[in-house]
């Protein structure tokens, strides 16, 4: 399922805040809903319009665009989140969970502002053992749940997910002309075949194979 980009805009039109925000990178960037909930402040690099997916599907990181026209919500979102860590951490909270135990090997590195979540939860978690606190990134759910409702506000009348999104960008890339091989290296599929799927949604009704009947 893919939806139109008027779909889109009216879609996108009825959320607000951090969930309009992922549901924009997700759109705009090509990612799968727990790349983006699981990014790190670090992952995001302004000066170049990128963003860095780490062990996305089958392990693999990957390099994709970050839109100009999320630049600045992203830069005043994530001011937003330094505040709440700064604080988090002058309550003796702050931390957070590192991949593969980077913890032991970097010790100040879960309270370091670069490796917190772009979009963390509203509450924390604590470890039982060692009485650390922290917080984890957004669950999926929550933001499934604001796509499903934006959509029926949006009186958009398909099956829209949150990973249509995806599907919506590389479909919108192929329509503009971008070439197969780039928008696989964006969406991080192994094999080629795999993007080839979205030259079939193209190839239907209106936007692929012009009718013979056009033709008399």
């Amino acid at each position: 399922m893919v939806m139109t980009r008027a779909e889109v805009q009216a879609v996108l039109g009825q959320l607000n805040g951090d969930k309009w925000l992922i549901a924009s990178i997700l759109y705009g960037s090509g990612l799968r809903l727990m790349e983006c909930l699981r990014l790190r402040v670090k992952d995001v690099d302004f000066s170049r319009r990128e963003i860095t997916v780490h062990d996305g599907k089958g392990g693999k990181s990957r390099l994709t665009m970050l839109p100009e026209l999320l630049s600045t919500p992203l830069e005043q979102h994530l001011r937003l989140v330094r505040a709440i860590h700064e604080r988090d951490l002058a309550e003796g909270r702050g931390r957070v969970v590192l991949p593969e135990a980077l913890d032991r090997k970097y010790p100040s590195a879960p309270t370091d502002w670069r490796w917190h979540w772009v979009f963390p939860q509203a509450t924390w978690w604590k470890d039982a053992r060692t009485g650390e606190q922290g917080r984890r990134h957004v669950h999926e759910s929550l933001v499934q749940r604001a796509v499903k409702e934006a959509v029926g506000r949006a009186d958009v009348c398909k099956h829209v997910g949150s990973h249509t999104f995806r599907h919506s960008f590389a479909t919108h890339l192929l329509e503009a002309g971008y070439d197969i091989r780039t928008i696989q290296e964006l969406l991080g599929h192994k094999d080629v075949r795999t993007t080839m799927i979205y030259t079939h949604v193209l190839n239907r009704g209106g936007q692929g194979v012009r009718s013979p009947l056009d033709g008399l």
